[in-house]
């Protein structure tokens, strides 16, 4: 197995948000991801319990996004890069 690794340039804006103490990791809805994949990346990476994890697929399906996690700015990419690996759309807030 090997190991692959990318690099990531930030622009200033990117950079001055990362210092803000709070950010917010977003779940984005999208046509590709069924119920059941978010309700398992929930639990699996966000100790979400099932009926909280079906919470926020729902949330995310009728409202286009839903705050999952928040934290510092480098934890909360640390998150966003697993989900995003698991092929959910997230962003940092």
């Amino acid at each position: 197995m090997s190991t692959e690794t990318k690099e990531e340039t930030f622009t200033l804006e990117e950079i001055l948000t990362s210092l803000k103490t709070v950010h917010r990791l977003i779940l984005w809805n999208d046509d590709v991801n069924t119920f059941d994949h978010v309700i398992y990346c929930m639990m699996k990476y966000l100790d979400y319990n099932e009926s909280q994890a079906e919470k926020i697929a729902w949330k995310v399906h009728n409202d286009g996004k839903c705050p999952v996690l928040e934290g510092s700015f480098t934890e909360m990419e640390v998150y966003r890069k697993i989900l995003q690996q698991e092929g959910l759309t997230v962003s940092v807030d």
